[in-house]
């Protein structure tokens, strides 16, 4: 299976036990205010907003902070003038890497992009170079040790394209349309789902040797680390020693 699912699975463990907990409430408040922006306050009809929400109470953040999120997007409260934008890069052994941010300066947040792709000897690309070697997909994790064989069932019959087991965790993937759909239906099923989020998906993955693998790795953890920065795509494909290593210093 790939090496960037698993790079993913791993990170999401390391944020949790590196406790940058305010950090990643910063994160999601600025996730739910563009969605609240764009698309109203009620979550039962804006799907972007329910999504975010959901997000936030998968990593356990207070209603009270999702609330304020929520008001500062509709302008009920002082909030930051927040964008959307996507920087393109390339980074060791040509590894393709998405980085997603939302940024009251555009200027600002681009120059600290650039400055860690620069200081990694890799190099930002122009708008659409990268972008076309990934899609959008819905992605539903679940712990492995709650999933089995009746659970990837469950969630193709739910209509769910694509099942895999990476680590310890089993994730499903959807088209994006359908994601909600499978999403109640696990539920429905007393499935227990640790996250639920679109999430850009490399259509081919490049292998990397060790070298270039820890190499790629340290660049990818110093984007994610960016206060702006709200998820980071790469297709790369780590191997099996970098990345254990990789989770033993992260323990």
């Amino acid at each position: 299976m790939s090496g960037h699912s698993k790079w993913a699975n791993i990170k999401g463990t390391k944020g949790v036990a590196d406790a940058r907990r305010a950090a990643i409430f910063t994160k999601l408040s600025r996730e739910i205010m563009v969605a609240a922006r764009q698309g109203g306050s009620d979550p039962d009809a804006n799907f972007r907003l329910r999504l975010a929400v959901q997000r936030a109470r998968d990593h356990n953040m207070p209603g009270d902070n999702i609330q304020r999120a929520i008001k500062k997007g509709m302008g009920e409260l002082e909030g930051e003038a927040l964008h959307e934008v996507t920087y393109e890069g390339y980074g060791p052994g040509g590894v393709a890497i998405l980085v997603e941010a939302v940024t009251d300066n555009r200027n600002r947040t681009a120059s600290e992009v650039r400055n860690v792709f620069t200081r990694a000897g890799a190099a930002m690309a122009e708008a659409g170079s990268v972008a076309w070697q990934f899609e959008l997909r819905g992605l539903i994790t679940i712990p492995a040790k709650s999933a089995g064989d009746e659970v990837a069932l469950l969630a193709i019959d739910a209509g769910a394209d694509d099942v895999r087991t990476e680590g310890a965790v089993l994730e499903v993937y959807t088209d994006p349309h359908k994601l909600e759909a499978v999403r109640r239906s696990l539920e429905a099923s007393k499935v227990a789902i640790a996250s639920t989020e679109l999430s850009m998906i490399p259509k081919i993955t490049v292998p990397l040797d060790e070298k270039r693998g820890l190499a790629t790795l340290k660049l990818l953890d110093k984007l994610e680390e960016l206060d702006e920065v709200q998820r980071v795509h790469s297709n790369a494909d780590f191997p099996d020693s970098v990345l254990q290593a990789y989770q033993a210093a992260s323990a």
